[in-house]
């Protein structure tokens, strides 16, 4: 191996480990908000968040037993489920995610409560804990194994992402009103909305697609790793360089967010120097949107 080709192999294994080294902290500030918004503002003040966090809450309350391990016994189940239908990418990031959040709630639980108005906690809670999931769900993680059963639903189903996590956040946030009395339950569900709205914020939509066009010479290697790797159609369009004139086969594809940063990741490998463009899609036409079966 030549001078070049080692070097080009230190910058790509060099350029690879810094972004999992950001990734990580962006996971550990991600926990830290979110274990922050629950511990100082909504668990002191009996308001719950939904999905399994709510349910861990509920637990920890009529158990005492600690609510971080509620979090990880409960997630096992979806965790499995992840890895099997979504993907080792996303797993490692949730598993990542959900241990941070354990060790960040045990920190943050001996931290007297911000405040003891309970709209206030709604509010502020949900703004400093809605930041810190969009944060995890923007890099590829979950802290909600409900999540995880609504994206594989999501595939399986006409329901979308949102409806399903909907769907099991009433029954959750319903039970909170037996548990902490109904006015609670009513404080929950405006911390809930407040969460929703700022993960909107953070990621700019759970079930925003996107569309990807990729200029490369290595087009039919991208291609074929796309198809095999992602499970995503491909489509060519014939293009040519204005400058020197020469054919190019342009890649457009359609990919949800959590496959972005491994369709990027996928590109790159094949061809350091592609050109890549993302744009948000709001509106797919012509049947729903599905991924083919990888065999």
């Amino acid at each position: 191996m030549d001078n070049i080709s080692i070097k080009k192999n230190f910058i790509k294994k060099k350029r690879t480990i810094g972004s999992y080294l950001r990734k990580l902290f962006i996971l550990c500030f991600g926990a830290c908000l979110y274990a922050a918004g629950l511990e100082t503002f909504l668990i002191p003040n009996q308001i719950i968040d939904g999905g399994v966090v709510g349910i861990s809450i509920m637990a920890s309350y009529l158990t005492d037993m600690p609510f971080s391990l509620f979090m990880l016994v409960i997630n096992l189940p979806f965790l499995y489920l992840g890895y099997k239908h979504i993907g080792k990418t996303f797993s490692i990031s949730t598993i990542i995610s959900i241990g941070l959040l354990s060790l960040w709630t045990e920190y943050f639980e001996p931290i007297a409560q911000v405040t003891d108005d309970y709209f206030l906690a709604a509010i502020f809670g949900g703004i400093v804990a809605g930041t810190g999931v969009g944060l995890i769900i923007r890099n590829s993680g979950s802290l909600d194994g409900t999540e995880i059963v609504a994206i594989i639903m999501d595939k399986r189903t006409t329901f979308s992402v949102g409806e399903v996590v909907l769907f099991f956040n009433i029954f959750i946030l319903g039970a909170a009103g037996f548990v902490f009395g109904w006015d609670k339950a009513m404080y929950s569900l405006v911390a809930y909305f407040v969460i929703s709205k700022m993960i909107d914020v953070v990621i700019k939509g759970l079930d925003e697609s996107y569309a990807v066009m990729i200029v490369s010479d290595e087009s039919d290697e991208i291609a074929d790793a796309l198809m095999s790797r992602l499970g995503r159609g491909v489509t060519f369009i014939n293009g040519m360089g204005a400058y020197t004139g020469d054919p190019k086969k342009v890649i457009y594809c359609v990919v949800t967010r959590l496959e972005v940063d491994k369709l990027k990741e996928i590109t790159i490998d094949k061809d350091e120097n592609a050109f890549i463009t993302i744009n948000p899609v709001h509106d797919i036409v012509g049947g729903r949107f599905k991924k083919r079966s990888i065999h």
